[in-house]
């Protein structure tokens, strides 16, 4: 399930949902024979040794605290619209389709062609936001550290590098995902049923989903949600914070550009041909992140008061039911996790109808995404502060 196919650019910033880190703070001193020996390893290795730091430290801290800064944003909201990558990427997308040639094999072609041309936008802006925080950070430190033996003589300089680096690299960092905006979407859903407005509750689905509203009965309206929530965790937080991880900014935009491409134009019908290989790029990108998502949702069950077991039977079970090749795996973790039957119509069911699907059941799918994505987080925060920096 993804958001509206075609929705997003009219959708605005609506269209993207995706705490301490203890430093690993190694004592690896060089033991020099003048002055103390504690105190040139306190001094040394306190900090770390890296290459390319003047301070030399040895964890990347801004890296961590990056990832956590862009949480704080995100819990503040979107940016505005005029400005939000995600709206500026269905804006290219958009211009790009509107000079596609006619026919299934040039369509097929131009299809490619699309992506390649459109890639730079994510990845130049990311990787210059990225030497940025670098380039900051440094002179932050340099201005912190002697220049004899590169020992930190005011502290303020290596904190403020960290500090000029993780709101930088942050505020790249927070338009690739959208926690508090994929919540806030399944709470209202829920809120309408508890006022038991199913009118409302159709309408409030329209940022999550894309099929036909019209005839859903409460349950089914309900189902639609817990469905999104899952499937977007994957797309909308883990899949990004993931790539982040792993590429860094780049990284990250680069999948929240492909992400975009599917979601506008990587369905069939209209865009058969035209946006097969984004719908194919972006099954391959989200192989990883919707099993670890699914993984995740089983073994953090509790959490949402949920049940382990069962979500890894229905799991492994339902996962291959769904069209796409990675949505059924969070789908049908939470959905055996939650004891749910969560069906769209003429296409797939997932899990069994142990409890009766409620207004409930949608709150504790809000309570699934809010805290296994905490969870995420913290360890994209780890990951990265224990990853030595790429050179350059």
């Amino acid at each position: 399930m993804k958001l509206s196919k075609g929705r997003q650019v009219e959708t605005g910033a609506r269209m993207i949902f995706a705490w301490s880190v203890k430093p690993n703070m190694a004592w690896r001193g060089t033991w020099r024979p003048q002055g103390s020996p504690l105190r040139q390893n306190m001094l040394h290795g306190a900090i770390g040794e890296r290459s390319g730091d003047p301070c030399g430290r040895q964890v990347n801290l801004e890296e961590g605290v990056a990832v956590l800064v862009a949480l704080g944003l995100d819990l503040l909201g979107e940016p505005p619209a005029a400005w939000h990558p995600v709206v500026l990427y269905g804006k290219l997308i958009r211009r790009l389709e509107q000079t596609a040639p006619q026919g299934p094999i040039p369509q097929l072609l131009y299809g490619i062609v699309m992506l390649m041309l459109a890639a730079p936008a994510a990845l130049l802006p990311a990787a210059i936001v990225h030497q940025l925080a670098k380039r900051v950070q440094a002179g932050a430190m340099q201005r912190g550290c002697s220049q004899d033996e590169g020992v930190p003589h005011d502290k303020s300089g290596g904190y403020g590098g960290v500090i000029l680096y993780a709101l930088i690299e942050g505020i790249g960092l927070k338009p690739c995902f959208a926690l508090r905006m994929l919540a806030e979407a399944g709470r209202s859903v829920r809120l309408a049923l508890e006022r038991g407005d199913l009118p409302a509750a159709r309408n409030a689905l329209q940022s999550l989903v894309s099929r036909d509203r019209s005839e859903l009965t409460a349950e089914l309206a309900g189902a639609a949600a817990i469905e999104s929530l899952a499937e977007n965790l994957s797309d909308s937080v883990v899949a990004p914070l993931l790539y982040y991880a792993l590429l860094g900014l780049p990284g990250a935009a680069a999948y929240r550009l492909f992400n975009t491409f599917d979601s506008m134009i990587g369905y069939h019908g209209q865009y058969e041909y035209l946006g097969k290989a984004a719908a194919w790029l972006d099954d391959v990108l989200n192989v990883l992140p919707a099993r670890l998502t699914a993984l995740l949702i089983i073994a953090l069950a509790p959490l949402f008061g949920g049940n382990r077991f069962k979500a890894w039977q229905i799991w492994r079970r339902d996962a291959h039911k769904t069209a796409s090749p990675n949505a059924g795996h969070p789908m049908a973790a939470a959905a055996g996790a939650l004891g749910l039957q969560l069906e769209k119509v003429g296409y797939y069911t997932l899990g069994d109808n142990e409890r009766a699907l409620t207004a409930y059941s949608i709150r504790q799918a809000e309570q699934m995404v809010w805290r296994i994505s905490v969870v995420v987080v913290f360890l994209a925060a780890f990951f990265k502060s224990l990853r030595r920096a790429e050179d350059g």
